[in-house]
């Protein structure tokens, strides 16, 4: 069998990323811990060419193997927000590995790999090709969550995060196989035209939906599929936590927006009113139960689970649209998990900096007074919880804004307002870290507090972040004509 150039040619930035991902894994054997950071700096490498080649490939349309995998817009969007995820991951990496002591070139490897994966469930327009990255993505990240091998809590989340995977893998590929069964094809053009032609109330059709849609469930840590989410995040270290907050997220809901916005768009009025409830759900839980956590990482695992709700505000209004194209509700959806990249990186980024001088800074009381010992810190986790409350002029409420805005114009106005209300109470957990760090005096006679000083890889990520969420916040036109040209069209 020979494969023809052009269709190596549409997957190349896949093959340079895997390609690098077995360079750094041979390697790592042979390089002294002292030398582990020039893995890292291949990775970067190898992104960087990705990105160029990417950018290229915006503007077109090309199908490869036989229409297994298209790269479009949409799909080169995604990738180009993994690149920079996966980027700045590595760069939050370099201090944080050397504070934790683990020296583990094999960490980039895994990131590389997880990282093509994810690029080829945003690029496949097959069930089964999207499985398949799906589970190289979740197969690397189970191995990266338990890579702290001396602390029970992190092989508990590697063991528990792989359990729930493995069991949501399953239900993905009983629910692939019952529409293969129906469809009899695993295209998604051809199952968009075998559901038009079964109709609305096929059963099988309908529980094939209802599988895939529990699937994705578990990744996107939506409820009642969030159970994983605050166990994992707190027991995985912390950049690693970072990676599976922001890229798991988005190439999960890049891979889930193409299947029931290309494939299953016939049966949107089936799956609207199911993914309503899962995201009125998933806002009433991901900010109830964020309140009352202690642990700044399980509080963002909850934020994270609301996030995933206010995002499904998007594909719902899509539903509803009234242009029958859905395109605001799915480019708001696109914009809003942009934003969440830099916000989200950015708070870990600077809970992985507490880290440094001997402070586990994973504990909201660990923050105590940070303002003072540590100003500049403090100030950028302030933009960054108050991005996250969605409060102005910051990106996060660029994002809900367009959000909102596409739910009213489905004719779902009370769900905005759901959704606000919600985004009030959020306010209360996120400005509680910001009250910690400025209003509350250590306590007397407690240890003194070591200088923080960021390395300069971590000062590169604090800034990216920080200029993702004030420039986004002032000045999102330039996003918002990109996520308009790259958006799918419901159909």
């Amino acid at each position: 069998m020979t494969l023809p150039l052009s269709d190596l040619a549409a997957v190349l930035p896949e093959l340079i990323v895997v390609t690098a991902a077995c360079l750094v894994l041979g390697l790592d054997p042979i390089t002294p811990a002292s030398k582990k950071d020039a893995l890292a700096w291949l990775s970067l490498g190898s992104l960087v060419i990705c990105l160029g080649f990417t950018a290229s490939q915006m503007g077109g349309r090309t199908s490869a193997f036989s229409d297994l995998v298209i790269i479009d817009p949409y799909a080169c969007f995604w990738k180009l927000l993994l690149y920079l995820v996966t980027g700045l991951t590595i760069l939050l990496s370099f201090a944080y590995l050397k504070e934790e002591h683990l020296h583990l070139g094999e960490y980039y490897g895994f990131i590389l790999l997880a990282l093509s994966g994810m690029m080829v469930m945003v690029s496949a327009a097959d069930l089964l090709t999207i499985y398949l990255g799906t589970e190289l993505m979740s197969l690397s990240l189970y191995v990266m969550a338990g890579l702290k091998r001396s602390e029970p809590r992190s092989l508990e989340a590697s063991a528990k995060y792989f359990v729930l995977g493995a069991f949501s893998s399953g239900l993905l590929l009983y629910g692939i196989s019952l529409l293969f069964g129906a469809a009899g094809a695993t295209r998604l053009s051809a199952i968009a035209i075998a559901v038009a032609a079964r109709g609305l109330d096929d059963p099988v059709v309908l529980l094939a939906m209802i599988l895939l849609a529990v699937g994705f469930g578990f990744k996107l840590a939506v409820v009642p599929f969030h159970m994983w989410t605050p166990d994992v995040y707190e027991g995985a270290p912390t950049s690693v936590t970072a990676f599976m907050a922001v890229a798991s997220k988005a190439a999960s809901f890049g891979a889930f927006l193409r299947v029931f916005v290309e494939g299953l768009g016939g049966l949107k009025a089936n799956w609207q009113p199911l993914f309503l409830a899962v995201c009125l759900a998933t806002l009433v839980l991901g900010n109830v139960v964020a309140i009352v956590q202690t642990n700044i990482k399980r509080m963002l695992a909850y934020s994270s689970i609301a996030h995933a709700g206010y995002a499904l505000i998007g594909l719902v209004a899509a539903g509803r649209a009234a242009d029958g194209t859905g395109a605001t509700g799915l480019a708001s959806v696109m914009l809003y998990l942009a934003v969440y990249a830099f916000m989200t990186l950015g708070a870990f980024a600077v809970v992985a900096m507490l880290r440094k001088g001997g402070l586990e800074g994973e504990e909201i009381e660990d923050f105590t007074g940070l303002a003072k010992r540590q100003p500049v810190a403090a100030l950028l986790m302030l933009v960054f919880m108050v991005s996250l409350a969605g409060i102005p002029p910051t990106a996060g409420f660029i994002g809900k804004f367009y959000l909102f805005m596409a739910a009213v114009n489905g004719g779902l106005a009370w769900l905005a307002v759901v959704a606000l209300l919600f985004a009030a109470v959020s306010a209360y957990y996120y400005l509680r870290v910001v009250m910690v760090m400025y209003m509350r005096e250590p306590e007397p006679g407690s240890a003194p507090v070591p200088y923080l000083a960021a390395s300069p890889a971590l000062s590169i990520v604090l800034a990216c972040a920080i200029a993702g969420v004030v420039l986004l916040g002032l000045f999102p036109n330039p996003l918002v004509s990109l996520t308009a040209q790259a958006v799918l069209v419901l159909k």
